[in-house]
């Protein structure tokens, strides 16, 4: 199972350490983590995927990062109704007669070439991580040279927001 948090957190040094300790502490491996500046200055905003066995698992992770002094809000979105978006980097071997055919995958995956080599072309994906996991599988026969990824960002859509870990829409 696949469980998603998001947390808000002081902006301060040291608070991304002291959280992945804890998730590394209990042996669980986090699949991505993001952090990035919020809509409040001085907060951060921070989305966790991570694979578990269940969802008590999530309910007690959410519990001890909670007593973290600078976690100001922790929510389980993993069975809510969210945006969620990743960006790929990828550089893909591209010969005189392949490029072609590579263009020829780029546009209905919405991607763009953002550079071009004599040998190479760096391509720029952003999407959910199941779009972004079927184009990298249609580039491989062309010869991935590099890829980095920047792991998921979501939250609740549309008016949801959360309220001590539960979710609810305004009317």
């Amino acid at each position: 199972m696949k469980g998603i948090l998001t947390l808000t957190v002081n902006n301060r040094p040291g608070v991304l350490n002291r959280i992945t300790n804890l998730f590394s502490k209990r042996n669980y491996n986090i699949e991505s983590i993001t952090v990035g500046a919020s809509e409040q200055e001085g907060i951060s905003r921070m989305t966790v995927v991570v694979h578990v066995e269940d969802e008590n698992v999530i309910e007690q992770m959410s519990k001890q990062l909670n007593k973290q002094i600078d976690v100001l809000k922790v929510t389980d979105i993993s069975n809510q109704a969210i945006v969620a978006r990743e960006l790929a980097l990828i550089k893909v071997s591209a010969s005189a007669q392949g490029r072609s055919e590579i263009y020829s995958l780029i546009e209905p995956f919405r991607a763009s070439v953002i550079d071009v080599s004599k040998d190479t072309l760096t391509i720029q994906i952003t999407g959910e991580s199941e779009k972004i996991e079927a184009f990298i599988e249609l580039l491989k026969p062309y010869g991935i040279k590099e890829m980095a990824r920047t792991g998921t960002t979501a939250f609740p859509r549309g008016t949801q927001r959360s309220v001590e870990n539960k979710s609810f829409s305004i009317v």
